[in-house]
């Protein structure tokens, strides 16, 4: 019978930085046979490159091996271990004959061997890269390494160590200006000061973060996959010049301009299209993730009697990209619900 394995208690473990031999351990399966596996859920997009860069080398272990399982997804979030026939196997691979770990079922059903408290804290521990003001735990949690200010999305914060203080935006504190923007466009997200001298994390419903080093550089980025910036970052909202973008929500963006980190997110692996003057690109408003600065899209619709009738695509709204730049997208359809 095939064996199940979940694919989010799997990515999640590598991911968290655990090592070769608690892997092996845990799935039961050689040292060999997991960095093949591991490859083919990046090759699947399951995984990135880095995720399994950051694995801790470890000396092999024996445990119980299985064949090479060939992956399939399925609509529970598992993965089908479906083995391969003998004649697939090498003659050279002995099974040991050391009794196999333990083995205990989760909530969820699943089965694996159980960790030790200190197993479970190694592997899930943070860890001190060194990388500056802005770091990722994974790639669904920021650390922001503060002694100073900088801006948040309101709600983000999940934990802190140290001396901080959170302050919200003030109605007029940047200007009247901006409030008839935020009153107009119906924008959403609004933003929280962090100040003082500690550690904070940050995360967004479990959505994967990327950090932009900005170098006197401009982007637009959609107000909600806004999570983190510095306080040297200067940012304005943007609206569409057509009306119409307000149906399809969550359509106004902001700019963010000058010298310094942006951290923002997106549902699952972003793609980035590259946009020139003889190749334009159009995208779904509720799947656009950021834009260069030196691009201004264009609302294209495409309404007809089968849209209001049901009968349509679905795609009635449409952003075109035109000039020299880039814009990137999630795949995913976000949608809001203005105010």
């Amino acid at each position: 019978m095939p064996r199940r394995i979940s694919i989010h208690d799997l990515t999640a473990d590598v991911r968290s930085g655990m090592g070769y031999t608690a892997l092996s351990r845990k799935y039961r399966v050689s040292r060999q046979r997991l960095e093949e596996f591991l490859q083919q859920l990046v090759d699947k997009g399951m995984l990135d490159e880095s995720d399994i860069a950051g694995i801790a080398p470890s000396a092999p272990t024996a445990v119980l091996d299985m064949p090479l399982p060939i992956v399939t997804k399925s609509s529970t979030d598992e993965l089908h271990f479906t083995p391969k026939s003998s004649t697939d196997e090498s003659p050279a691979e002995t099974r040991p004959t050391t009794t196999a770990p333990a083995r205990v079922t989760s909530s969820r059903g699943t089965t694996g061997r159980g960790y030790t408290i200190d197993e479970f804290v190694q592997a899930t521990e943070q860890k001190d890269r060194k990388e500056g003001l802005f770091e990722l735990e994974g790639d669904r949690v920021l650390e922001i390494n503060l002694n100073g200010r900088v801006w948040t999305k309101m709600g983000s914060m999940v934990a802190y160590i140290g001396s901080i203080k959170f302050i919200r935006e003030g109605v007029l504190e940047h200007g009247v200006g901006k409030l008839l923007k935020k009153a107009v466009s119906g924008e959403g997200t609004s933003l929280t000061k962090a100040e003082g001298k500690g550690t904070l994390y940050l995360a967004d419903s479990g959505k994967k973060i990327s950090i932009l080093k900005l170098e006197n550089d401009s982007i637009y980025v959609n107000g909600n996959d806004v999570l983190a910036f510095e306080d040297s970052i200067e940012w304005d909202i943007k609206l569409m010049k057509k009306i119409s973008s307000m149906l399809a929500g969550g359509l106004t963006n902001i700019r963010l301009e000058g010298t310094g980190m942006v951290a923002v997110t997106t549902h699952y692996q972003p793609l980035t299209l590259r946009v020139t003057p003889q190749r334009p690109v159009i995208t779904d408003p509720n799947a656009t993730v950021a834009w260069s600065g030196s691009l201004e899209p264009q609302l294209k619709t495409d309404v007809s009697v089968k849209t209001f009738l049901g009968r349509g695509s679905g795609e009635s709204i449409q952003m075109r990209f035109q000039g020299k730049g880039f814009v990137v997208i999630q795949p995913f359809e976000e949608v809001y619900l203005q105010g």
